[in-house]
């Protein structure tokens, strides 16, 4: 991105009243975010959603001397950045209408790798909790996930350092600047989190923990991972936002159960009791529900050499095995096979130990 255009990004940023979902209205219907600026105020006036005290905005004196400043830090060359419009911008961010204009990171990330797990909790962590999740990443360590998390006290920083002692990458969302560090206490875990992957923020360089950067920073937790596994939380609490936002973006959550009288099991019981999560009671719940099954997978060419098929029963058997399990009336539309048809066969390909059934009129080799 060329200097004078992120210019005009950070300059959108520092607007006031004009959040990312605007901004990229803005930018989107303009072209580019230089051209925000450039536009007169009739033309922007016409977009859907923006009105005159937004175009106001955008021409205030104070939000030139903050620009000033932050792309004074940028030039140099302390932290990197990525666009969302660039391809180096995590891909599941770009499916949130909310994701950040512009992010800054700072470490070895690759985060556009396909198994990203976000790992949230109670800052209280129990032993029960601690050594579930100390026990969950070792279990998925075979699947090589980035393990996600805020950096916090209690359960943020027991995933990342159980990711790093299983040497896997693990991925800190800040809510504060590059330039700063919370808590203090965990300055003494950063090398080795830049070596193993590292810290990404939205948040200018010497923007400081506020509370409000809390509730923001957990959008990006839940927006960057596949899914979302809330390991201990209390009846109220930030790791239940969390949740709240990877449902609406519709991504997975797990919650580990306990008991009905722990305080800190309240939260994650009732998420499940209220459907806004799947129960989690080791890493096979995630692998099976994410459908990371690789040894399951590399099966699943058996039938060919073994089992004699029909042309029908091949195409549902290729089907699942590029799609992974499907309800029956998505099998039917896409293999173009009647329902009522499409019952009998399934049920002699489960007689023939091809397929298994599941709840909720599932299908998976």
């Amino acid at each position: 991105m060329l200097e004078e255009e992120l210019f005009a990004v950070l300059r959108l940023q520092a607007t006031p009243n004009v959040g990312d979902i605007i901004a990229k209205k803005l930018i989107r219907n303009v072209g580019s975010a230089e051209q925000v600026f450039k536009e007169n105020a009739s033309s922007l006036l016409k977009i859907d959603g923006i009105g005159a005290f937004v175009v106001q905005q955008l021409h205030k004196r104070e939000t030139l001397i903050k620009v000033e400043k932050e792309i004074d830090y940028i030039r140099k060359g302390t932290i990197q950045y990525t666009y969302f419009l660039e391809e180096s911008y995590p891909e599941k961010l770009q499916h949130c209408v909310d994701g950040p204009l512009l992010l800054f990171y700072d470490g070895s990330i690759n985060w556009n790798q396909p198994r990203i797990i976000s790992i949230v909790g109670t800052r209280n962590l129990t032993n029960y909790g601690r050594g579930f999740c100390n026990e969950l990443i070792s279990e998925l360590t075979p699947y090589n996930p980035i393990i996600v998390s805020g950096y916090a006290y209690g359960t943020d920083i027991c995933a990342h350092k159980a990711a790093m002692e299983n040497n896997l990458q693990t991925l800190a969302v800040l809510a504060h600047g590059l330039d700063d560090m919370y808590p203090k206490t965990h300055k003494k875990y950063m090398r080795s989190m830049m070596e193993n992957g590292g810290f990404l923020t939205e948040f200018w360089h010497n923007e400081k923990p506020l509370r409000e950067n809390f509730l923001k920073r957990n959008r990006i937790v839940a927006g960057l991972s596949k899914a979302t596994v809330i390991i201990e939380s209390a009846e109220k609490g930030g790791s239940l936002v969390t949740a709240d936002i990877a449902n609406s973006y519709n991504r997975d959550v797990f919650a580990l159960p306990g008991r009905c009288d722990d305080l800190f099991s309240k939260g994650c019981n009732n998420l499940i009791k209220n459907n806004q999560a799947h129960l989690l009671t080791s890493a096979e719940d995630i692998v099976k529900m994410l459908n990371w099954d690789v040894t399951k997978k590399q099966e699943y060419t058996q039938p060919k050499l073994f089992i004699d098929l029909t042309t029908e029963e091949q195409k549902v058997v290729d089907y699942l095995q590029e799609h992974g399990k499907q309800l029956l009336d998505v099998i039917a539309l896409d293999c173009e096979i009647p329902v009522y048809k499409l019952s009998s066969l399934l049920l002699q390909m489960e007689l023939k130990g091809i397929i298994k059934p599941l709840p909720g009129k599932l299908f998976e080799v």
